[in-house]
């Protein structure tokens, strides 16, 4: 356990937060000032933490820091953290006492001094931050450990960046700091510092993340909650976020509109066909590949076109009139294409907010991740990319699928990528025909992708289509469930301990099964 000692000038509002987060198991052993009333003292007294006070008199500055020595001297610790302590230690007292930290408000070297704030507003820079270097006789020079920056906005004085480094900078970067050090991963050397660990990579040990706003939004999810746009400027490839709406005059995209607008767009990515689909709440209320972009809509619509109703419209060519035509024959909110004739813009900006966004050419992905905001953090991912091909299917059941039902094993599965968990799809031929989505108990997700297929599709049915399923059938009543409804193949991971039971079930109703030894869970 690595154990510290303070040395605190006023509030030591950093090492009280080190002791509340023990960083790397880190306990503060001892918090010692220069000054009697400073309330660091009282807040590490409320901690359980000793202290001492070592106040400045008349004595040279190598008897206090003499007297500083033995008062630290009747407690065991590791590592020394300065914060708030002004005073430059001598080397004497560097030398006699282990490793110690300073944290200096200011990306050093800039902004040396007890006024870095107001430095940094007189230099007018627009990113300021905080250091966590080790302390040397010089001021604030030493070996830098890390660093954490913070922007400066317009109209901020120096008592908004004390408070915003102290929160979004210090707060963090200290913290760190110590951690590395009680898990021994730091080497400070004459050639400065080095953490064992600290490296980059698709998933880097430190993560600084620097979005512009794009625009305040009308509203959040709900009309109560406020809420902004923010864009990666150094992302030029297609996206909702900074593509062009062609209909002036209609209103501004919502935080919802962005969010299902986004989703559909990464749904028709998945196609190198003609695709199309529509999008409610992030799930596809249908989706189709086929020869023409209309097709493809009209399959896409005709899955669900009751709950398409008010849904987001998205296309993988550009749209055309014909397109457009059938699109406008119902209430849509958005419709998302790479680019568009201008007989469809004609037809599409004909209609009242009806929001109609060009994203540019598609070409390829170059966000490799995805995240999740979370309370105190966020989730960083892969981007789920992976599709089975036809040689990636295990072909688990007496019948073989045939070639019809292996096209549409292939199409499902690159939908129902994107059906939020626990999802379950019936398909024939290249589009959708029922989509169960978000269900808790995989057996009511086929029931609800049942029931879509058998009252809300208009011209389809699930005799003879295929089932995906985006994780294992736990036990066989999910393809008993399907086999009402004339299912004739399933996709699926496998990988159950009842597989057998599940196969056996779906020999017994002479269904093909195949298994992809992956699943495809969506949570977001």
């Amino acid at each position: 356990m690595l154990r510290i000692a303070g040395l605190a000038g006023n509030r030591g509002r950093n090492l009280m937060h080190i002791a509340d987060l023990a960083p790397g198991g880190a306990e503060v052993s001892v918090v010692l000032s220069d000054h009697e009333s400073a309330p660091a003292l009282a807040a590490a007294a409320d901690r359980g933490i000793p202290t001492e006070v070592v106040e400045r008199g008349d004595d040279t500055r190598a008897d206090h820091e003499a007297r500083v020595r033995d008062h630290l001297d009747d407690y065991e610790f590791d590592l020394v953290c300065m914060d708030g302590y002004m005073r430059v230690l001598s080397a004497e007292l560097l030398d006699a006492l282990p490793t110690v930290l300073n944290v200096h408000p200011s990306l050093l070297p800039a902004f040396r001094g007890d006024d870095a704030h107001q430095q940094a507003l007189d230099a007018g820079v627009r990113t300021t931050g905080c250091t966590v270097h080790v302390a040397t006789e010089a001021l604030d020079a030493g070996p830098i450990v890390t660093q954490e920056a913070v922007p400066v906005y317009e109209g901020d004085d120096a008592d908004d960046l004390k408070r915003r480094v102290l929160h979004e900078a210090e707060f963090k970067a200290y913290p760190r700091a110590v951690k590395w050090f009680a898990e021994d991963r730091v080497d400070i050397t004459d050639d400065g510092v080095t953490v064992d660990g600290d490296e980059a990579g698709r998933f880097p040990a430190r993560r600084v993340v620097a979005d512009d706003r794009s625009r305040t939004l009308r509203y959040g999810e709900n009309p109560h909650q406020d809420a902004a746009l923010y864009a990666d400027a150094g992302d030029d490839g297609a996206s909702v976020v900074h593509a062009d709406q062609l209909n002036e005059g209609a209103k501004a995209l919502s935080y919802n509109n962005y969010n299902d607008a986004d989703a559909a767009l990464d749904l028709i990515r998945e196609f190198d066909d003609p695709a199309a689909a529509v999008i409610k709440h992030t799930n596809p209320a249908g989706c189709a590949t086929a020869d023409s972009l209309s097709q493809a809509y009209d399959d896409a619509l005709a899955t669900d076109a009751m709950s398409a109703f008010g849904g987001i419209v998205a296309l993988n060519r550009p749209c055309d009139a014909a397109t457009a035509e059938s699109i406008v024959e119902s209430f849509k909110e958005v419709v998302v294409a790479p680019g568009y004739t201008d007989g469809a813009l004609d037809v599409l900006t004909g209609k009242e907010n009806l929001r109609v966004l060009d994203v540019g050419e598609l070409g390829e992905r170059n966000d490799a991740l995805t995240e999740k905001p979370l309370t105190g953090g966020r989730l960083v991912q892969e981007r789920d990319d992976w599709a089975p091909t036809r040689d990636d299917l295990d072909i688990v059941t007496d019948r073989d699928p045939t070639e019809e039902e292996v096209e549409t094993m292939l199409f499902a599965w690159r939908t129902l990528k994107h059906v939020k968990s626990n999802g379950v799809l019936f398909a024939s031929g290249t589009e959708t025909v029922g989509i169960g989505m978000g269900q808790v108990s995989r057996v009511d997700a086929v029931r609800l992708a049942a029931m879509k297929a058998e009252e809300h599709a208009e011209g389809k049915s699930a005799e003879g289509a295929v089932m995906a399923s985006d994780a294992f059938f736990p036990f066989p009543d999910g393809v008993e469930e399907a086999a009402k409804s004339g299912i004739s193949a399933v996709i699926q991971p496998g990988g159950s301990v009842n597989d057998e039971d599940v196969i056996a079930a779906a020999d017994d109703h002479d269904m093909a099964m195949a298994f992809t030894g992956k699943r495809c869970f969506r949570h977001d």
